[in-house]
């Protein structure tokens, strides 16, 4: 039988949503894998709306469920529907949605406030044990959440990565431990069962980043 799996989905878009190829990348490699999946979002105002052909701002007001029903076509509930005991692990694309909305990462870096629902829903599945995957900025979910876990956001000493030497600063100063990893590896803390891969904060080729998603998949099937 395959494994049951939430993706929780933060908007849609990569400037103030989740990043539209990594969630489909992500849906994708769990259907391969035989995986039966349920979508989630907060229902939740975004903290803005950036036009993504200009790459600005606007003054409209979206909100985060309706925005992620566009990829989850329109097969989507409410966060906080989300029951642990159904599921047998929970899995967080990126995108800028993530540090906005899911939590202020993106304004506040370490200092943020993670969103209850989402922090909830992610305790509880520490509690129960049960695996956590996340990719591209969404690993500072895990870092706010749980001191002392291990995550990977990409290398620190690799052009390639631009905003990774800051974001695993941060990450460290949270008394979290960052691994340095490539695009196609994934880091599994085996303790928390968490399992990272840092997807588009490496400015690699898009097969590249959907081929080590696919690693952090299989990698959070074989917890679960």
């Amino acid at each position: 039988m395959g494994k049951r799996v939430a993706v929780v989905l933060a908007g849609c878009g990569v400037f103030d949503g989740s990043e539209i190829h990594e969630a489909s990348a992500v849906l994708v490699h769990l259907s391969r894998q035989g995986a039966s999946v349920k979508i989630f979002a907060p229902n939740i105002d975004q903290m803005h709306v950036v036009d993504h052909l200009k790459g600005a701002p606007t003054e409209e007001k979206r909100n985060v469920l309706v925005e992620s029903a566009r990829l989850a076509r329109g097969d989507i509930q409410d966060l906080s529907q989300l029951s642990v005991k159904e599921v047998d692990a929970i899995i967080f694309p990126g995108g800028f949605g993530v540090a906005k909305n899911l939590c202020t990462w993106a304004v506040q870096s370490k200092d943020c406030s993670v969103n209850e629902e989402v922090k909830t829903v992610l305790q509880a599945f520490h509690s129960e044990k049960k695996p956590i995957g996340l990719c591209c900025i969404s690993p500072v979910l895990a870092a706010k959440v749980f001191p002392g876990c291990e995550v990977t956001v990409g290398h620190d000493k690799d052009e390639r990565f631009p905003d990774v030497p800051d974001t695993a600063e941060a990450i460290s100063q949270l008394g979290c431990k960052h691994i340095c990893k490539n695009v196609h590896e994934t880091h599994v803390d085996e303790k928390n069962k968490i399992v990272t891969t840092c997807a588009f904060m490496c400015k690699a080729p898009l097969h590249e980043i959907f081929d080590g998603i696919g690693v952090m998949v299989q990698d959070v099937l074989k917890l679960a």
